[in-house]
């Protein structure tokens, strides 16, 4: 009885307690369900969606990517900057943020697979690195419209409509970013699950020294595994800064946490036991609900983290004990 209900709480726990705390914070204010209010939830989750496929990808590979969100701000004060400082082109300001994710995914790669220091170790540093550039960079302060410049002027250039149309617009009747993350999902689902790329990346995580044997360049799945972390993230950052309608220095301080529970959260939905993208996506809904409704209580926000930090243990527990006990078996 004991094992079928640890079974039964790994496959189908984390569906339980999203539906149970939709349940609750219905009963406690009736605006929760509300259309306004779901679109909201799934638009800010959309965000953190984005930054936790990054962190799934360079998870499947037996890795661990601390720079998302350092990476976030970076391409959030950059995407401003370009608009507000320079009036550049909507293909450019899209487009640069992107190779910015790039280009810190092989930085990513280059220390982790390379020069081999531990993922963590080497991500944490990368994650200082781009933090204090942007802060340099922008000097500390954050960029919006019309903002006073150091000489005294005023900036020249401001967030365009059709930028902040990513953001904040709808198509078809769904927010944007709702659609751009639904894509996203099913298309990384559909890489990851029947593609040989896909399959590569699995088998890489699982035993990179059997991946080498059987034929895979592991360290190029590697290193592609840290670039799409790292274009994913700075994609979290082009939406963010579409939403606001700024560049905010510490955009991704909290989503770096978030994604990070999101990922977690997903190894135990449907049972999955490693890390996948629809799994990522339910981790999400689940954080970006419990925000919402306790926003909505009046929770303080300081108190938010708490409840974070709960429920990545609750996630962390549920999943290691299972993955012990399948070991012993």
């Amino acid at each position: 009885m004991k094992d079928k209900f640890l079974d039964y709480s790994y496959k189908y726990g984390a569906l339980v307690i999203i539906a149970l705390v939709i349940v609750l914070f219905s009963l406690s204010n009736e605006n929760f369900l509300s259309y306004d209010n779901l679109a909201d939830i799934l638009r800010s989750i959309s965000i953190v969606t984005f930054v936790a496929i990054g962190v799934t990808f360079s998870q499947i590979v037996d890795g661990f990517d601390l720079s998302v969100g350092s990476t976030v701000s970076l391409t959030t004060v950059v995407v401003a900057s370009m608009m507000v400082f320079y009036q550049l082109p909507l293909i450019l300001v899209l487009t640069v943020p992107l190779l910015i994710g790039v280009l810190i995914g092989l930085l990513n790669a280059l220390l982790i697979v390379k020069v081999r220091i531990p993922d963590l170790l080497a991500t944490l540093a990368v994650m200082y690195i781009i933090g204090g550039v942007h802060k340099t960079y922008t000097k500390g302060f954050s960029i919006y419209n019309n903002m006073q410049l150091p000489d005294g002027s005023k900036a020249p250039g401001k967030f365009t409509e059709s930028f902040l149309w990513i953001g904040q617009g709808k198509l078809f009747g769904l927010p944007v970013p709702v659609l751009l993350m639904i894509i996203a999902v099913v298309l990384v689902h559909i890489f990851l699950t029947y593609t040989r790329w896909g399959r590569q990346l699995y088998v890489t995580g699982g035993n990179q020294e059997a991946a080498r044997l059987s034929g895979i360049q592991v360290n190029r799945v590697r290193t592609m595994a840290y670039v799409l972390s790292g274009v994913f993230a700075a994609m979290g950052g082009l939406l963010f800064a579409a939403r606001v309608g700024s560049g905010q220095i510490d955009a991704g301080a909290p989503v770096l946490m978030e994604s990070v529970a999101a990922v977690f959260v997903g190894y135990s939905v449907l049972g999955a036991g490693k890390p996948n993208v629809i799994g990522t996506f339910f981790g999400a809904v689940l954080i970006g609900v419990l925000l919402n409704g306790l926003t909505m209580l009046n929770l303080p926000y300081y108190a938010f983290d708490i409840i974070k930090g709960l429920v990545l243990v609750l996630a962390l527990a549920i999943t290691f004990i299972h993955l012990t006990r399948r070991r012993s078996a």
